[in-house]
Order: C-alpha cells, then sequence, then structure tokens
C-alpha cells in the first residue's frame, strides 16, 4: 500500500486535470478487471462482471489546487483557488505547475492575517517580470501542493491524500476479489467543485448499490471542533454529511458486515462536506448509498495524515461489503 499511495498521492492532478492520475491507476488495473474505460468527463471505470447486485463504488482522482489569474508587470502571478482551499494553509508554502515550474505562496503587508483573503496573496515563481514569467505560466494554468508523502509513526502524511487513498483501496480491493455481485470501480473526476463526476458516472452505470470511499475530518486535535472521530480507531460509516443522509439499509449493512468480519469501525457525522456518495444516491430514480470514511488530520493542506491501520482496515471492509449479496431490503 505504502509505495501505491506515495506514488498516487505526489502525482499532479487538481479538479479537472486528472490525466496523470488516471493514468497511473490505469497501469494498476492491468488483468485485474473485466473492462476498463474511461468516460467523456475522464471517470475511470473499472468493471468487474457477475450476475448479482450492481455495485458502483467511488473514490476521486481529484485534489484541491490553485488557478492563476493575473500576472502583473514585475512577474507574481495572481489565484484563486480551485476546491475548499484555506488561504492561511498557503502562505509560505510550496506549489507545483503541471510542467514542473514551482512557486511559494506569498502573502501582502496585511493588517489583520485572521481576516487573510485570496486577494491578498500572490505566487512567486521567481520571475523578473511579467514576459518572463508568461514565458513558463500562463492564465488558467493551474498549481497543487508540492509535498512528499512520509510514513512514521504508523501514518502517512502528504498532499492529496483526500481521496487518492480512497483510490489505492480501490485498487487494493480489486485484487483476487471474490464476489458474484457486478462491481464497477470509478475513479472520479472534478469531486472537489462539485461531485462532477459520480454525477454522470452514476446516471451512465444505474447501479442497484451506491459507495463512496473518501477520507472525513476528525475531532482527535487539541482544540478541534467535537467530533466522534478518530485516528487509529479504524474506518468510519458514514451516517450523515451536508450531502447525503446514508440510506439505513446501507449503513447497518456496513455496520453489520464490520462487526460479522471483526473490523474496527467508528460511527460518523459529519457537519460540513460531502462526498461522492451526495450526487449518487440521487441519479436518476435514486440509488441507495452510503460512505466508507478514513479519518484523516488537516485536509486541504499539504500534510494531510491518515493511519496505516485505518486504512487496512478500510480496505478489508470494503472487500467484505462487495463480496456480501446485499439481499433485498425490506
Amino acid at each position: 500500500m505504502e509505495g501505491l499511495l506515495k506514488k498516487l498521492s505526489e502525482a499532479y492532478g487538481p479538479s479537472g486535470r486528472e490525466e496523470e492520475v488516471r493514468s497511473i491507476i490505469q497501469g494498476y488495473l492491468q488483468d485485474k478487471a473485466d473492462e476498463v474505460l474511461t468516460d467523456a468527463l475522464g471517470n475511470l471505470i473499472a468493471i468487474r462482471r457477475g450476475s448479482g447486485k450492481k455495485i458502483m463504488v467511488a473514490a476521486h482522482m481529484d485534489e484541491v489546487g490553485l488557478i492563476v489569474t493575473h500576472v502583473d508587470e514585475k512577474g507574481f502571478l495572481r489565484f484563486a483557488p480551485v476546491g475548499g482551499v484555506s488561504p492561511h494553509s498557503l502562505v509560505g508554502k510550496g506549489v507545483a505547475f503541471q510542467n514542473g515550474v514551482t512557486a511559494t505562496a506569498g502573502v501582502e503587508k496585511a493588517e489583520d492575517l485572521k481576516r487573510l483573503e485570496f486577494k491578498k496573496m500572490y505566487l512567486d515563481i521567481g520571475a523578473k517580470d511579467e514576459k518572463e514569467a508568461l514565458s513558463h505560466v500562463n492564465i488558467g494554468d493551474m498549481a497543487v501542493y508540492r509535498s512528499s508523502m512520509t510514513t512514521a509513526l504508523g501514518k502517512y502524511s502528504g498532499k492529496a491524500m483526500d481521496d487518492r487513498v480512497g483510490c489505492a483501496m480501490l485498487i487494493k480491493a480489486l485484487e483476487n476479489l471474490q464476489t458474484e455481485n457486478e462491481i464497477y470501480f470509478v475513479f472520479t473526476v472534478q469531486e472537489e467543485l462539485g461531485l462532477r463526476g459520480a454525477r454522470t458516472a452514476a446516471y451512465r452505470l444505474n447501479p442497484d448499490i451506491g459507495l463512496a470511499v473518501d477520507v472525513t475530518r476528525v475531532g482527535d486535535t487539541p482544540e478541534a471542533a467535537t467530533m466522534a472521530v478518530a485516528l487509529g480507531k479504524g474506518p468510519a460509516v458514514k451516517i450523515k454529511d451536508s450531502s447525503i443522509i446514508c440510506h439505513p439499509f446501507v449503513k447497518d449493512r456496513m455496520i453489520q458486515v464490520a462487526e460479522e468480519s471483526q473490523i474496527p469501525y467508528q460511527r460518523e457525522v459529519l457537519e460540513r462536506g460531502g462526498t461522492d456518495a451526495g450526487t449518487i444516491h440521487i441519479s436518476r430514480e435514486g440509488v441507495p448509498a452510503g460512505v466508507l470514511s478514513i479519518p484523516c488530520r488537516y485536509i486541504h493542506t499539504a500534510a494531510e495524515m491518515v493511519d496505516q491501520s485505518d486504512v487496512e482496515y478500510g480496505v478489508q471492509l470494503l472487500k467484505a461489503l462487495l463480496k456480501d449479496p446485499w439481499e433485498k431490503q425490506n
């Protein structure tokens, strides 16, 4: 898992530019699925044929980033966020563009940093003027955090754990999977901009059951918001977030399978945020859906942190759920 996750984490893939991540995943899917395809929006879909329930399991390939909106006469780049980026998480941080150009996020003199806004920030690529800057970076180019994944004390830390950890889990779940169900492993695009890829994929596949695999916030750091999720206590079964109230049949089945398989798990209520399940469950006439969450600290920063055991147990639970016959609900 470590090598796979490191490769995925360090890949460039802001929303709408997931090509590099998709290419890496395609390399791992060889001979593991009955069919692999890419749809018009860029979702990567790996299909394991079967005669049972049609289950769509989704993890998003994209990460948050920045997009260049203006280059001034001195060569400094103004930018806007792509997805949920906090300006405070950017100050002094390094970012990288797809072509390898790197930059540092700077801030103008501000009287109150607590009220920092993107309009007071810029990216510095070291250019001497506008002409030199535009020879390397243009309007509309996107950058992501520049960060290498590290492993220490049983934790993985790096950029884009949200949601490359979910992508890695889908790849691992596909290996030696024994099931009679028909499984659609969907690596989605543009989740960070409004769950866009999952919407079109769910419409196309029309599954019986939907599962999203994503990260969730935690309440185990100093003075964190009160939340009953912590690193190292197992993957979480989502009950509600801003985008979905998980279907009771799916939520209860996830808990039942975890307990029968003796897999530690947590119950999650996320007050703010959402996942691909938010759009899967309202596709067509509706799809019973749930979410398998991996607890994560420092979401949408350059050093998102997850626990190795949570990820390993998450793969076990995902495999058990995909093998489950999912008998008809009452």
